[in-house]
């Protein structure tokens, strides 16, 4: 677990997960052999709620066609800001298609370490065999360096770490170092691969 390093609920999975058939989806036929009714997906990538981004409107509308997303005050329906109300109905959709709901944890998720709101642990994983890894979703995160924000991927090669086995490292420059400032990118450092290298060189 770390200390100020290491949930955005990423759209990564989307691209996977809406290309599959769904019960209720009309076929259609583009008029472009070459074209997409999903091609607005790729734009989305690394999104996460806070953000506003082209064609998140169109998620939502995909969603809202097929009941996943009641978008009742409709001045949000049209707009492309990753909400409350969006991350919902994306762990709906999840659910309904018996994939474990992903992204963002807060407080007490019962696996006795409860986060603790914005500021302090960012994320936290479990050593082998236990294989879990859980981002705090009060945090504020990007992908790539952002000012204020927590780098998705950093946070995400330390807390593989913890889930290969590695303990913190003292070394600043070390992936494995127990904190992470905002805005921060790290990758690693021969510490950590010397670290990998002690675990699993037997």
């Amino acid at each position: 677990m770390a200390s100020k390093i290491f949930h955005p609920i990423s759209l990564i999975f989307l691209i996977f997960i809406l290309l599959a058939p769904t019960g209720h989806a009309k076929r259609s036929i583009p008029s472009d052999k070459n074209s997409s009714p999903f091609k607005f997906i790729k734009s989305l990538k690394g999104c996460h709620k806070g953000n506003n981004t082209n064609e998140i409107h169109e998620l939502k509308a995909y969603l809202e066609k097929f009941s996943y997303l009641n978008n009742s005050n409709k001045t949000h329906a049209t707009d492309d800001d990753f909400d409350d109300t969006l991350e919902s109905a994306i762990k709906t959709y999840q659910k309904n298609f018996h994939i474990k709901p992903s992204g963002f944890f807060r407080g007490d998720h019962q696996d006795q370490y409860p986060f603790d709101g914005r500021g302090g642990t960012l994320a936290h994983a479990f050593a082998p065999t236990d294989g879990r890894f859980h981002y705090d979703a009060d945090e504020l995160w990007s992908v790539g360096p952002a000012p204020g924000y927590f780098d998705l991927e950093t946070v995400a090669i330390h807390e593989i770490g913890h889930l290969l086995g590695l303990g913190h490292s003292a070394v600043n420059g070390a992936i494995m170092f127990p904190s992470i400032g905002a805005g921060q990118t790290k990758n690693l450092h021969p510490d950590d691969i010397e670290g990998i290298r002690v675990l699993y060189n037997k």
